[in-house]
């Protein structure tokens, strides 16, 4: 049974939403709100009281982007949770493409490799119990539908998935999204190796798919944010995208279903909404096991 949750990204969008639908689920106990800002923090946490009626939210400071801030975050928990929901994420700023300290984009870092580090200092201090639950995007299979490309890897080898992480890949770009799936296509392949290195707990990649009110977007240039931004609104009128209920409803079913398995990957079946499945049966390279402990194995790279 789950009791507590720690979600990232919790204080706006998705992650906020997440949150709120959990406190009304009966037997929920605890729900630390992750959360790089501390203003947002406590404004986040006054409204999601407000709106349920409950106190069962504490926030735990966390910026996924610094390696530093998730180890201390991991070390200052102050209990172990039943579940992760590694909910932060985006394109990562104007800077996305720069390196940082540990020697990766800021996008990735953002996406997954602060994620990867919380996961396993968790672990380690055995403070994650049941179900680690990553947000993936049906940009890791590509959307033919919407024009995203599936990501074109030549090998899926562990230098490959390393030129991921320092951006070697893609070379210059002002294009955030270049690297944004393949960035997803890599978590999804870690979340699967991971789930065969830990038997006893169920990884589950879920894509909340394409959602109105996510936070995503603001990372971008003022223009083209407020491009994107209406471009979503158009696309929910004509049923391309649902609400943010509607995406964080499918981080529960990935928390409390057990028809979604440990280590799979699920997302909208076509586009970018409508229907969950199975990726690994729309993009097979998804269930590679060799595939997988490369994307794991490139990601130790940058930790030593």
């Amino acid at each position: 049974m789950i009791e507590s949750v720690f979600i990232t990204g919790a204080n706006a969008g998705l992650g906020k939403e997440a949150a709120r639908q959990l406190a009304e689920k009966p037997g929920i106990k605890k729900i630390y709100l992750g959360c790089r800002n501390p203003r947002k923090a406590q404004d986040a946490k006054k409204e999601l009281e407000q709106a349920t009626g409950k106190r069962i939210f504490e926030i735990l400071t966390i910026d996924v982007s610094d390696l530093k801030s998730v180890r201390r975050a991991a070390e200052t928990l102050p209990a172990s949770v039943d579940a992760l929901i590694m909910n932060a994420g985006g394109t990562g700023g104007q800077g996305f493409n720069q390196l940082n300290s540990d020697g990766v984009t800021r996008i990735f870092a953002v996406n997954l490799l602060g994620h990867a580090v919380l996961t396993e200092e968790l672990l380690k201090a055995n403070k994650l119990k049941q179900v680690a639950l990553y947000a993936g995007s049906e940009a890791a299979r590509g959307v033919e539908e919407m024009g995203m490309k599936r990501p074109a890897l030549k090998s899926s080898s562990i230098e490959e998935f390393v030129s991921i992480g320092n951006g070697s890949f893609y070379g210059p770009t002002k294009d955030a999204t270049t690297p944004y799936g393949p960035i997803k296509y890599m978590a999804a392949l870690w979340m699967s190796a991971m789930a065969r290195q830990h038997t006893q707990i169920r990884f589950v990649t879920m894509s909340p798919g394409a959602t109105t009110g996510t936070e995503g977007f603001n990372t971008l240039p003022p223009l083209k944010r407020y491009v994107m931004k209406g471009m979503m609104q158009v696309m929910l009128m004509l049923g391309k995208v649902h609400k943010v209920e509607t995406g964080a409803q499918r981080y529960l079913d990935g928390l409390f279903n057990p028809r979604y398995k440990s280590g799979a990957f699920y997302a909208s079946k076509k586009g970018l909404t409508g229907p969950v499945g199975e990726q690994g049966k729309i993009f097979s390279d998804i269930n590679n096991e060799t595939y997988q402990d490369n994307a794991y194995m490139a990601i130790q790279r940058f930790l030593k």
